[in-house]
């Protein structure tokens, strides 16, 4: 999930002009500065990676966005717009396979196409033993598996084609999966009934787990055929050379665009739609996870995280694309600052052993309710893992799990 990227060291392990990772720095000016511009736009795309992760541990063990304040406001923020934002950023982990600015072809490409494969087949198998553990965590492991294996006919489509893919799919499939749940005359809970996954991730109990097949399509937490637009949008973004000043400040507008047209409209709409007094911003179902579902179709006029509705993914989207261009900004803009955010760059190198860590610490912690609502919690746990995963890189170029991952899908290497 997480590239290879050494924080102390960000020249070491960069992009080539294909925009595949590995590699040590070589000799020559001119190379040695593209690969130097190429690392940083990699350790960009880290330090988003583990903004993400951290705002997931916020959601889960923060305080409750109820309290109000500016505290309140931020743990909402978190909510639904970090889990976003990770699914966004699968389309780099995917393009850093498969061939981030050009794809691999021949034998190369084969291989790479492997790899996602085996990839999504351990994420969907931990994603469900995870789930299994009954752990209070809504685990998104097993969906981000789903993802890499509905994302695979997509790879090698260029940058504009997959922002069309992307546009068309965000437009379409929340429709569908809205449809389909509606009209479900029974056939949902029949296929569940029979469905391996869900028995496993319901250690028996089909009809307890969200994890099953049409879980992981349609009715869970973060079901594939409506975030499946995160993850081709990341990947249109991916194929773009995001050393080039103008493409940043156009995907910077364009993300600030598509958040106002996703909050903003829906916002709008449900002004003239409902004819209720508007709630307080906090309860406010055109961006708060705490705000009441509207009525009927006016639902599909709202924009709450987890609504699944098109003007949710777009603002979501949008928000992604905003936070991945500023921290590509802010670590090509200044050493130090990149020098202070070490060890969150650290944690987003390594963000599979980083989410595993804090579903694990929840459920020794013995959290029966999420939000836990324990900030010194949050704060210890972040701590923790910003200190490890620190640590960690100074001696190894990926995170535990990282590396267990990268040795199971190098049976890939014997493709031809």
């Amino acid at each position: 999930m997480g590239h290879n990227v050494i924080p102390a060291l960000p020249a070491a392990r960069v992009g080539d002009a294909a925009g595949q990772p590995g590699g040590a720095a070589r000799s020559g000016t001119v190379l040695v500065d593209h690969q130097v511009r190429a690392g940083v736009r990699l350790v960009g795309v880290d330090l988003a990676r583990g903004l993400a992760v951290l705002g997931m541990y916020a959601a889960h063990v923060g305080p409750e966005p109820q309290r109000g304040g500016v505290l309140g406001f931020v743990m909402e923020v978190t909510h639904g717009r970090s889990s976003a934002l990770f699914a966004f950023l699968a389309g780099f982990s995917i393009l850093l396979i498969a061939g981030r600015r050009v794809p691999k072809t021949g034998r190369a490409g084969r291989q790479a196409r492997v790899k996602i494969l085996i990839r999504a087949v351990i994420l969907l198998v931990l994603g469900t033993a995870l789930t299994a553990s009954g752990t209070k965590v809504e685990v998104i492991l097993a969906y981000y598996g789903l993802y890499f294996l509905l994302a695979l006919p997509f790879t090698r489509l260029r940058a504009g084609t997959l922002a069309v893919v992307a546009a068309v799919s965000a437009l379409v499939l929340p429709q569908i999966v809205a449809v389909v749940i509606a009209t479900d005359a029974g056939w949902t809970a029949a296929v569940t009934r029979f469905d391996p996954l869900a028995w496993l991730s319901g250690r028996g109990d089909p009809s307890s787990s969200d994890d099953g097949v049409v879980g992981l399509l349609l009715t869970g937490g973060y079901p594939a055929l409506s975030w499946l637009p995160f993850v081709i949008a990341g990947m249109a973004v991916a194929r773009l050379d995001l050393a080039d000043t103008v493409i940043r400040v156009r995907l910077a507008a364009t993300g600030i665009g598509l958040a106002s047209l996703g909050y903003c409209g829906s916002a709008l709409a449900l002004y003239f739609a409902s004819d209720t007094a508007a709630p307080g911003i906090m309860y406010a179902p055109w961006w708060s996870d705490m705000a009441e579902d509207p009525a009927g179709w006016r639902y599909q006029l709202s924009a709450m995280p987890h609504s699944e509705t098109t003007l949710s993914i777009v603002g979501n989207t949008g928000v992604a694309l905003a936070v991945l261009i500023a921290c590509l900004a802010a670590c090509d803009g200044s050493w130090r600052f990149r020098r202070v955010a070490t060890p969150l760059i650290a944690v987003g190198s390594m963000s599979l052993t980083a989410y595993v860590f804090h579903v694990a610490a929840i459920a020794v912690l013995g959290f029966e309710v999420l939000p836990a609502g324990s900030l010194p919690v949050l704060l210890g746990l972040s701590a923790i893992i910003m200190m490890f995963a620190y640590c960690w890189s100074r001696f190894f170029h990926r995170g535990p799990l990282e590396w267990l991952l990268y040795r199971a899908t190098g049976v890939a290497e014997r493709v031809r």
